[in-house]
């Protein structure tokens, strides 16, 4: 007997690859965790970099905030946009698919994150020396990350999000 099934005869789990309502190939949780942690990077460096100038320039949470959510759509965009010029996409090109991957997953995280630093009472008042600060700061990323990661599966289960970026690698 042969030790190796027959390829008609294996069974799979699930709808089939192409069957209506399937979800396109890489919509894994594991796909979906690297987009996030992807878009949770440049979003961590422009924020903690606006957090850090707005607070050392002893400026308001308004614009405190305002600084670090910019700079996090800045830095969330670049990587993308870095990625996907290195693959060989124009500039223009490259624009559109950071826009197109990127957008819906950095405002998640960013109105998950801020709203967590703006509901923790004293956080946008503390210092940069201040535990307070950097926790809030911190565990408002991992809870961003808790939400954005579903947000991204369901996006690339769908071809959007960082599936349009994965056309190009």
């Amino acid at each position: 007997m042969n030790d190796h099934a027959h390829p008609a005869r294996e069974r799979r789990s699930g709808p089939a690859p192409h069957a209506p309502g399937a979800a396109p190939s890489g919509a894994t949780w594991a796909t979906a965790v690297r987009a996030t942690l992807h878009c949770l990077t440049g979003c961590a460096v422009g924020e903690i970099l606006g957090m850090v100038i707005g607070t050392a320039l002893r400026w308001g949470n308004v614009p405190t905030m305002a600084l670090a959510i910019a700079l996090a759509f800045v830095f969330g965009y670049s990587l993308t946009l870095f990625a996907v010029v290195r693959a060989g996409l124009s500039l223009k090109a490259a624009v559109r698919v950071a826009l197109a991957a990127d957008t819906v997953s950095i405002a998640v995280m960013e109105l998950v994150d801020n709203g967590i630093i703006a509901l923790t009472p004293g956080a946008m008042d503390a210092g940069l020396t201040d535990w307070l600060f950097w926790s809030a700061l911190l565990g408002g990323f991992v809870v961003a990350f808790l939400v954005t990661a579903p947000v991204n599966k369901w996006m690339i289960g769908r071809g959007k999000g960082h599936a349009v970026v994965h056309t190009h690698h």
